[in-house]
């Protein structure tokens, strides 16, 4: 018989409110979240990678789809949970990077070259974004 686990979440709100944006910014990475992950961990399968063990149980975090320039620029999307196998329960804990996907709910982001630019690091962002282009001529 396969396991099921029961889903939690550390702070249910603010997670939907980064869920939401990584819906609006980054579509992929939503659906492979939800429709595969999400499942998965479900069933009972415990996928990415431990970063750590303590006495409320064993955390993880999975890397989602993102483009290349946006990984490079902002960091990678991941989603971050612990497992506490006693009660088979997973915590959903938060995506990242927090962030961006945080002042993307709070406000509209524009684009540069394809990639989010935070309006608080706005001119960091273009930056990176610009030398990384550089880099790859």
């Amino acid at each position: 018989m396969e396991e099921k686990y029961i889903f939690e979440y550390d702070d249910e709100n603010n997670f939907k409110k980064l869920e939401s944006a990584l819906k609006k910014y980054n579509m992929l990475a939503y659906k492979k979240l939800y429709f595969e992950y999400y499942p998965t961990l479900k069933g009972g399968k415990i996928i990415g990678d431990k970063t750590k063990t303590d006495e409320n149980g064993d955390y993880y975090e999975v890397k989602l789809p993102t483009d290349a320039l946006f990984s490079k620029v902002h960091g990678d999307a991941k989603l971050h949970y612990r497992v506490n196998e006693t009660n088979k329960t997973i915590t959903i804990l938060t995506l990242s990077p927090e962030d961006i996907l945080s002042e993307g709910h709070q406000s509209e982001l524009v684009t540069y070259k394809g990639v989010m630019v935070s309006k608080e690091h706005s001119e960091k962002d273009m930056f990176k974004i610009n030398l990384l282009n550089m880099i790859q001529k």
